[in-house]
Parts: structure tokens; C-alpha cells; sequence
């Protein structure tokens, strides 16, 4: 090749790197925006919430935020698993109410032929965590070997677990026993350190889920999964085992939010876990988790939680709208972050 021909063509290189380069660093700032985007919300949310009520800021106040958020942050955790394998579940809020139903019925029943209270509320609580992954193994096996869409799966669930409460409840609510009720109470309403145990247990699944993601195997395949299934097949990952594990992991998410709900109240109803699965879905996209799949951290899904809390307690701290739009709100949200969203895959 002729030296001027030589030149040109190292030229061209040059320049087409060059261009490479620009774009994956324009990108790089883009998923870094999305990635400090909620943070950002949440801080903003935090100083007009300070502006608008003094009491927001209080130690009291964030506590109970932060309570109140454990159950649904909890669930999102499980519900990123899903949604960035490329799957939904809708049944999660009738799941919860199913499981703290059948939770209750148990340990009633067992009351009277097992003399330790503790041990009751230990077989209700292991009773629940088998539940959520008998559910979520159904919706896996439903899915997966049904071939049928995870919306239309978890649609038909999510009436079939609220009408099954319904029934069992009569209409009405299922309550627990007394006795069972004061020895469980301390699951919701103690402290560690100053801090209530639902707290802590968001925080310890959230890192295990963090840690599960993007530190192992079973995590990269789901992310592979998400981002594109065929290929993931091609590359000997098998598919319908992930997907019926993710769903199960989200069922045990479920159990484990069941069992730090009933002792709040002590009852389940046909109202418990309502919308809960609006909440879930909304805390992990809005946390940056791409509604398509393939993409996600658990970092973000934690402070989705918080700033949809954070939401709904603006709300009822303020008058700037009415608390029964709280819902309304949320479906804006997510509303708004899909569209934010559109363009990243």
C-alpha cells in the first residue's frame, strides 16, 4: 500500500475511534444520570418536605417512613429480581394478603396442641416463607412450562389469592388469638439499637439481594435473561430454571413482609396488601430498574421505596392535595419514569 494511502487510513481509524470513544463516554454519563437521578429526587423531596412541616425531619418521623416502607421495599427487592429478568407479577399485594390470612388460621389451630406460644409464632412464621415459595414456584412453573405471559399469570392469581382470603375471612377479617398476638408483637414493634426490626430486615435483604444480584452467577443470568432471552439460551443458561427461581425468590420476599405485617395489626382482611403491587413496581423503576428488563440495581430500588414513602408522607403531613390521591400520585410516577425510560433500550 501506498504511503499516502497508509496515512489515510490510519487516519480513518483515528477518527472512528475517536468517535467510539465519545459515545460509550455520553453514554457513561447518561446511566450515570439515571443512576443518581433518584437520589437527587429523594433530597429534593426532603428539603420541601422540611420547608412545608417541621415535623418532618424529626427522628420520630423518618423512623416511621422508614417502617411503614420496610413491608414494600421488602417486596420491591424480589420484584427487581422479575422485573429485570423480563417478567411482572401483579399478585403480590393479594399474595401478602393470602399468606397473612393462612398465617393466622395456622397458628390459631395449632395453639391449643402445642404448648409454647414461641414455637407457634415460629411455625407461622416458617408456614409463610413456604407459601410465598409455593406461590412464587406456581407462577415460575406457570410461566415457564405453561408458556403462558407472567401478566396474565399473576393477573389471574392476584384475584384468585384476594377471593380465597375473602372466603376464608367470610367476608370479614381473621384475627389472631391474644396470647399469639402479644408474644408476636415485639416482631414489628421492638427495636434494635433505637432502631425498629422491620428496619433491619429491609436493610439485611437488601444487601443479600445486592449481593445475589451483582455478585453471582444466579444474578448475571438473570440480568442476561432480561436483556435478552435468546441468547442467554444460546449460551447454555437454562432459562425456565432462573426465571422459576426469580419468581420464587419474590415469593419468599412476600413471605418475609407478611410476617413483619401481622403483628402490626394482629388481623388480615379483603383490604390487606391493597395496591401493594402498584407500590412495589413503581419502587423499582423508579429506583432506575428498565421496565424492559436486562438492567437494575437494588440500590436504587431501596431509595424508590423511600422516596414514594417519603410521597405519601408529604401528603399527610401537608394539605397540598388530598391523601385519597396518594395512589393517583404513584401512577403518575411511574407513569412519567416509563416515558423517561423509553429511550434507554
Amino acid at each position: 500500500m501506498q504511503p499516502a494511502l497508509i496515512e489515510a487510513d490510519t487516519k480513518m481509524n483515528t477518527e472512528a475511534g475517536n468517535t467510539v470513544t465519545t459515545q460509550e463516554s455520553t453514554r457513561d454519563w447518561v446511566r450515570r444520570l439515571h443512576g443518581i437521578g433518584p437520589i437527587a429526587g429523594l433530597v429534593l423531596l426532603c428539603i420541601g418536605g422540611t420547608l412545608l412541616n417541621g415535623d418532618f425531619a424529626t427522628v420520630d418521623n423518618i423512623l416511621n417512613v422508614l417502617t411503614r416502607t420496610a413491608f414494600i421495599g421488602i417486596i420491591a427487592v424480589g420484584m427487581s429480581f422479575v422485573i429485570i429478568s423480563g417478567g411482572i407479577d401483579l399478585s403480590v399485594g393479594s399474595m401478602a394478603a393470602l399468606i397473612a390470612g393462612a398465617m393466622i388460621l395456622m397458628m390459631n389451630a395449632i395453639a391449643e396442641s402445642v404448648t409454647s406460644p414461641v414455637l407457634v409464632v415460629l411455625l407461622g412464621i416458617g408456614f409463610a416463607l413456604l407459601l410465598g415459595a409455593l406461590f412464587g414456584l406456581a407462577h415460575g412453573l406457570l410461566i415457564t412450562k405453561g408458556r403462558i405471559e407472567p401478566f396474565i399469570v399473576t393477573l389471574g392469581t392476584l384475584g384468585i389469592f384476594r377471593a380465597y382470603l375473602t372466603y376464608f375471612a367470610n367476608g370479614g377479617a381473621i384475627t389472631l388469638d391474644g396470647t399469639l398476638s402479644e408474644i408476636y408483637s415485639p416482631v414489628y414493634y421492638a427495636s434494635i439499637l433505637g432502631v425498629p426490626i422491620p428496619i433491619w430486615v429491609f436493610l439485611v435483604v437488601a444487601l443479600l439481594g445486592g449481593l445475589i444480584l451483582n455478585r453471582t452467577r444466579y444474578g448475571r443470568y438473570v440480568q442476561a435473561i432480561g436483556s435478552n432471552e435468546q441468547v442467554a439460551r444460546y449460551a447454555a443458561v437454562d432459562v425456565d430454571r432462573i426465571k422459576i427461581l426469580t419468581y420464587m425468590l419474590l415469593g419468599i420476599c412476600v413471605g418475609i413482609a407478611t410476617v413483619l405485617y401481622v403483628p402490626r395489626l394482629g388481623s388480615a382482611s379483603p383490604t390487606t396488601g391493597l395496591l401493594w403491587e402498584l407500590e412495589a413496581i413503581a419502587a423499582v423503576i423508579v429506583g432506575g430498574t428498565a421496565l424492559k428488563g436486562g438492567e437494575g440495581r437494588i440500590a436504587g430500588t431501596v431509595i424508590g421505596a423511600i422516596l414514594l414513602s417519603v410521597i405519601g408522607n408529604i401528603l399527610n403531613l401537608t394539605s397540598i392535595i388530598s391523601v385519597y390521591l396518594n395512589a393517583a400520585v404513584q401512577g403518575i410516577v411511574i407513569i412519567i419514569v416509563a416515558f423517561l425510560q423509553r429511550s434507554r433500550r
